[in-house]
């Protein structure tokens, strides 16, 4: 197990060295920082002082070497626009994000899984049916789309629910959580909603086609022939099979969803990551562009070797099969 987790530290490691070059090489193909700092009246001659100053004009790999040595320290450059550390500013938003993503995984998981199971073993029921058809429907629709007409349909005509910000929080170990106040579940239903519309249909889809082929392997027969009870059969032998995928790719998923919080943010204006990144796009605010990438990579990669660990830990053939190769 030691070797396994070894192996899984140093492919994370490798992956954020490329995430951060990556991150770091195109800020230079964002536009030019000095505008947002010093505005049109300052001289070409002025700029240019400014610009070695700041080290711009350093060679890449110069300019590169520099910000590595300070990431290692947590350093990840100094916002042109809050004139704070890059990273302090990705941290203040990072709670908001997480509750937008903990709220939507919630749904995801509470519905995909009882929905894709019965879907599998009763597939000819016509709602059933009903809910697979509509599954490929929410699956075409962009995330953003269905953000506008729920803010339409619920807040415009109905009146049910809000329609933008993130409500009444609360202070919890120094994180502001609004999952524990009514105004702030009620701000979180409309945005966790539409964000899982994107991977609510993917997992049932995926649950679905998984319990199917479970149901039809070997073991579930003789499990049959020794007369065990149909719930045993389906929630503990063939559940517990189907799930070892849907894990790995529900830890694919995580980055994904992050990802998909851009656009969910900037419909419902919510004050997270993602809203965030698109104003220190519009500021050319490169050193918090380049936070924002790295954190987000980080979150990716952790949350992917999490996702392996378990893995390996739940199906133990995975680590000895990779710990002895064919051939040896």
């Amino acid at each position: 197990m030691f070797a396994f987790f070894s192996r899984r530290l140093v492919q994370a490691v490798l992956v954020m060295l490329v995430i951060s070059v990556i991150a770091f090489s195109i800020q230079d193909n964002l536009g030019d920082p000095l505008r947002e700092l010093v505005g049109q009246s300052v001289s070409e001659a002025e700029r240019q002082s400014l610009r070695n100053q700041m080290g711009l004009n350093d060679p890449f790999f110069v300019q590169y070497w520099r910000f590595f040595k300070k990431a290692l320290l947590g350093d990840l450059g100094t916002s042109y626009f809050f004139k704070r550390p890059a990273l302090d500013v990705i941290l203040d938003k990072l709670p908001a994000t997480l509750e937008l993503v903990f709220g939507t995984t919630l749904i995801v998981i509470l519905f995909s899984v009882p929905i894709g199971v019965f879907a599998a073993i009763y597939p000819k029921q016509w709602f059933l049916r009903l809910v697979m058809g509509m599954s490929i429907i929410g699956i075409s629709i962009p995330v953003f789309l269905t953000a506008i007409m729920s803010i339409y349909i619920f807040s415009v005509e109905l009146g049910w629910l809000p329609s933008f910000g993130r409500g009444e929080t609360v202070e919890l170990y120094g994180w502001t959580v609004g999952f524990l106040t009514r105004d702030g579940l009620m701000h979180l239903i409309l945005p966790c909603t539409a964000l899982s519309s994107i991977m609510l249909p993917l997992f049932i889809r995926l649950i679905r086609a998984e319990m199917m082929e479970v149901l039809e392997s070997e073991y579930i027969r003789f499990a049959w022939a020794k007369g065990l009870t149909r719930r045993r059969i389906w929630f503990l032998h063939a559940l517990k099979n189907t799930l070892l995928p849907v894990i790995t790719v529900g830890g694919l998923q995580i980055g994904t969803l992050i990802a998909f919080t851009i656009l969910t943010e900037t419909v419902f204006q919510w004050p997270g990551m993602g809203f965030l990144f698109l104003e220190a796009v519009n500021r050319v605010d490169t050193p918090l562009i380049v936070a924002y990438l790295i954190v987000v990579g980080l979150i990716f990669v952790i949350a992917n070797t999490i996702v392996d660990l378990i893995y390996g830990l739940v199906n133990p053939t995975v680590r000895l099969a990779r710990s002895h190769p064919e051939g040896e």
